[in-house]
């Protein structure tokens, strides 16, 4: 095996990761239609309900906007994501008096980091830990400004997606957002 220096390769474990979440980018890209709710703990408030269009595009390892997310990041190499996504949504507000909101978000991911150009709350750069309990099903773990984000995604078949959100603060859990995903 001339050419390879096994103190220097990837951990396979680490290997297999990417590859899982780089799979689990390209099986997501498309057209989708999310409906989810946001529970308040704690708080006797109804729960918002949202419906949004969603766009999933896969990214690959140097494409613009992978380089320009590492360099948000300060990573070593502008091209050291191994590729990704950029997610473009437009959500609508169901019994609400709130104006529709339309944004863009791109995911590049290198080991067990998922590299974000804006957080949930945020639109400063942030990151994530991730993992798979089993193929189709991505967990990420956000931390910033004293909030916790659990997330866990769920490919059902080619048609459907599920999410499932916990976000906790000062180690209490204080909102659940649950979304079904269907392709269009």
């Amino acid at each position: 095996m001339e050419g390879l220096n096994f103190m220097t390769s990837m951990p396979t474990a680490l290997l297999s990761l990417e590859s899982l979440a780089l799979e689990f980018f390209r099986q997501s890209a498309g057209e989708w239609k999310s409906q989810r709710r946001y529970y308040t703990l704690k708080q006797d408030i109804e729960p918002e309900e949202v419906v949004s269009m969603i766009g999933i595009r896969f990214l690959p390892q140097g494409s613009d906007e992978l380089t320009d997310l590492a360099q948000a990041h300060q990573l070593e190499s502008a091209t050291a994501l191994l590729g990704g996504t950029e997610v473009i949504w437009e959500s609508n507000y169901i019994g609400k008096s709130r104006q529709p909101s339309t944004g863009k978000t791109v995911f590049g991911i290198l080991g067990n980091i998922l590299y974000r150009d804006r957080g949930f709350a945020t639109d400063k750069p942030v990151t994530a830990i991730f993992n798979f309990t089993n193929p189709q099903t991505m967990c990420l773990k956000t931390e910033y400004g004293g909030s916790v984000f659990m997330e866990e995604l769920k490919l059902i078949g080619q048609q459907y997606r599920t999410r499932q959100t916990i976000i906790s603060r000062a180690q209490e859990e204080i909102m659940i957002g649950q979304y079904l995903e269907k392709r269009i």
